[in-house]
């Protein structure tokens, strides 16, 4: 009897917890379980569609369904996708429910938002087939369809601003893991994608991952007190007063070691280090770079390479995750050391897949084949990108 009433208590307690507050996924038990951090991350709000729900980005679209919508609705008030398309693109049936607000990628460009469409303040998109590694190869998850870098002064203006990262749902993958990936709140994650309360995600589909506008400041460390009483920060002795001289004596000069008759010498590997070995990262292919970091434009390198070229880490760490652009290409995110992420786009034929460990310099892909191939290169600090050049230096 005992059991079973410990079990019941145990079970009441349980469900007196507000779920929104209980994280359930566990599983980047590595990363902590402290996921503040993230929650107090200030992120953009998701941009206004026109009335038909469309809202344009340079590398693709993605409409915004109405309270009771189903994907035949929504294709039929876009009019020029069919239901089955729209459909089989995000990976739902036709007749399925939405939720209010929830996103669903197009799998092609239609008219773009204009006051004639219901939206205001909208600049020039360019349509999908003119779109160049100038305005493509800037974003950590859509490659460039073309071989052409036109001018940054020829680009058109943006109608919504920042491109949010576009990432697709792999087996396995919950709103909490994904939020934690890219360092949002799982709130923020599900207000973008207009998710339900239980921030239910499905394989295959296509989230957008917010525009963070703010990163909170790192938290000093406290002292555990007890419950009423407040946290005192003693003053260290050596801040009011300094520390006395110390007089010291050198040690003796110390004899080398002598190896044994016939021994080789130990060599000085700080002497043989080469610069390769020195920076914080290897380069993943060895071709030139034929365009520079540029933050907000293009937030990485691209590399020049040759078709099926091997694509290797550049740096020992955790593959976090396998996605495609919007050709299906793949895209491969490791995770490393210190919070890095570093991103490889315009890639086949991976060697790895996602949860495998992998090695400084170890094959991960090949670079893709076209008519002038590249690597696109990120490092990401958190979800921030940054300049790859003195990680490689």
């Amino acid at each position: 009897m005992r059991p079973i009433l410990s079990l019941c208590v145990s079970a009441l307690a349980l469900s007196a917890c507000s779920t929104t507050n209980m994280d359930l996924d566990l599983r980047d038990i590595g990363r902590g379980f402290d996921t503040s951090d993230a929650v107090m991350a200030q992120t953009a709000q998701r941009p206004t569609p026109d009335d038909r729900g469309v809202i344009s980005y340079p590398s693709y679209q993605v409409v915004v369904a109405r309270r009771g919508d189903t994907v035949a609705d929504v294709a039929a008030r876009l009019g020029t996708v069919s239901a089955d398309e729209l459909a089989r693109y995000n990976g739902v049936p036709v007749n399925a429910p939405l939720n209010q607000g929830e996103v669903l990628a197009l799998p092609r460009r239609v008219a773009e938002p204009s006051p004639a469409t219901g939206a205001v303040g909208t600049g020039p998109i360019r349509p999908a087939d003119t779109v160049d590694i100038e305005t493509l190869a800037g974003s950590a998850i859509d490659r460039s369809g073309g071989g052409t870098v036109t001018p940054a002064a020829s680009a058109p203006t943006p109608q919504t601003g920042a491109e949010p990262v576009r990432h697709q749902v792999a087996s396995g993958e919950t709103a909490y893991s994904i939020a934690r990936l890219y360092g949002v709140s799982a709130k923020s994650l599900a207000e973008w994608n207009g998710l339900g309360a239980d921030l239910e995600v499905r394989t295959g589909q296509y989230l957008l991952i917010p525009v963070v506008t703010e990163r909170p400041a790192a938290r000093p460390a406290t002292a555990t007190t007890a419950p009423g009483q407040g946290s005192p920060t003693p003053t260290p002795p050596s801040a009011a007063t300094p520390l006395p001289d110390e007089k010291t004596t050198p040690p003796a000069a110390a004899k080398p070691n002598t190896p044994a008759p016939g021994t080789p010498a130990s060599p000085n590997l700080a002497k043989e280090a080469t610069a390769a070995s020195a920076s914080r990262m290897t380069a993943p292919v060895s071709g030139s770079i034929i365009r520079d970091f540029q933050k907000g434009r293009n937030d990485g390198l691209d590399i020049s390479a040759t078709s099926g070229e091997t694509v290797k880490a550049a740096d020992k760490g955790v593959v976090a995750a396998i996605t495609q652009d919007t050709d299906q290409v793949p895209i491969i995110v490791l995770r490393h050391d210190g919070g890095l992420l570093t991103v490889y786009a315009n890639v086949d034929n991976l060697a790895v897949k996602k949860g495998d460990s992998v090695s400084r310099g170890q094959a991960i892909a090949k670079v893709r084949a076209s008519s002038s191939p590249f690597l696109h290169f990120e490092v990401r600090e958190g979800v921030e990108a940054v300049d790859p050049t003195p990680y490689l230096n």
